[in-house]
């Protein structure tokens, strides 16, 4: 019984290690033309007043897409985006970035910041960001069919597929 309570634990820490980093991102990778999802999810219970994904090595008055009051806001957005994302799921706290066909010059570090009803600080850029997620996007070996990990040009992949230390 305590070798297999032992095996257990070892075995739910090693798959917590296989999908973050040391400083807690995620680490995620696709191909050029692929649709990814990169997860991020509000608290429950409460309403999501804005929702703001950005990349670290953006302009700061730049950003991937940004949501508040229920609709979306356009100005600021950087080109190379506009048209490829979306949110998943507002209305259920699930916020996590929908981007479709993606390239190498999408390969960058993620920040998902969401400010909720009840929160005492409105201010987005004072919150902390509550995922990031390192995507790469490389070109790969294309076989015909799915990809192991699930995902294809036809629908997008959760977090991207694959996983790496």
């Amino acid at each position: 019984m305590m070798m297999k309570t032992s095996l257990l634990c070892l075995l739910v820490l090693t798959s917590l290690l296989c999908c973050k980093t040391h400083q807690g991102q995620r680490i995620i990778t696709a191909e050029p033309g692929d649709n990814v999802i990169l997860t991020c999810r509000a608290a429950e219970n409460k309403d999501v007043i804005v929702v703001e994904w950005s990349r670290t090595d953006l302009e700061s008055d730049q950003y991937v897409l940004l949501y508040r009051d229920s609709q979306f806001y356009p100005d600021g957005q950087s080109l190379s985006f506009r048209n490829r994302v979306d949110l998943l799921d507002v209305e259920n706290g699930d916020v996590s970035l929908v981007m479709k066909n993606v390239t190498t010059d999408d390969t960058g570090t993620y920040e998902c910041r969401v400010v909720q009803r009840g929160n005492n600080e409105r201010k987005i850029l004072d919150t902390d960001p509550i995922s990031i997620i390192n995507l790469r996007v490389e070109p790969g070996n294309k076989e015909d069919g799915p990809k192991e990990d699930g995902g294809n040009k036809d629908g997008p992949k959760e977090d991207g597929g694959s996983s790496e230390e």
